[in-house]
């Protein structure tokens, strides 16, 4: 991820591309272009579609993972309290090795009570287990509790195009 939000002044075109491969990320530049004509009246080329694709995954405007269907993982909630004796020599550690693990798909911070927060996958509860013992070998001197919820019946997990209507007063 980058340091720095990113810096893009959106065109309306911009943001048509990206709702249309929020509904379909497949979908081919040629065929976007088709679509920019005949339901935006936005005229442009293919490869002028291509390079604002690539211009804006560079930019950092939007991030694309590879996230396997939940059929074939466990998904948990992580947040991990601390040891305000301990935090100071040992936090970044234990940050990174939150962060960098491969089981981490998306990683944290929320307000209120100071605490990082995670969803983790896991291929099953033992692996998660072993995973919280591991964690808490390495780095239980800065971890005063790991509180795991459960992810389970995964109703939804997409980004609705029509949110990125408001994309248009990014900036304003």
């Amino acid at each position: 991820m980058s340091e720095s939000p990113p810096d893009w002044e959106f065109k309306e075109r911009d943001i048509v591309i990206l709702r249309e491969l929020s509904a379909n990320p497949q979908i081919s530049s040629r065929k976007l272009t088709e679509i920019l004509d005949e339901e935006y009246g936005i005229d442009v080329s293919h490869v002028t579609v291509s390079e604002s694709i690539r211009k804006m995954r560079e930019e950092g405007v939007f991030r694309e993972a590879i996230v396997p269907n939940e059929e074939y993982f466990i998904f948990g909630l992580f947040e991990f309290k601390f040891n305000p004796e301990n935090f100071e020599e040992g936090w970044r550690d234990a940050m990174e090795y939150i962060r960098d693990d491969q089981h981490t798909l998306f990683y944290f911070l929320s307000d209120g009570e100071y605490q990082w927060k995670s969803v983790m996958m896991f291929p099953d509860r033992r692996s998660e287990s072993r995973w919280i013992h591991e964690f808490y070998k390495e780095h239980g001197a800065v971890i005063e509790n790991i509180r795991n919820s459960v992810i389970h019946n995964v109703l939804k997990f997409r980004t609705d195009p029509e949110l990125l209507n408001d994309l248009s007063k990014h900036g304003e």
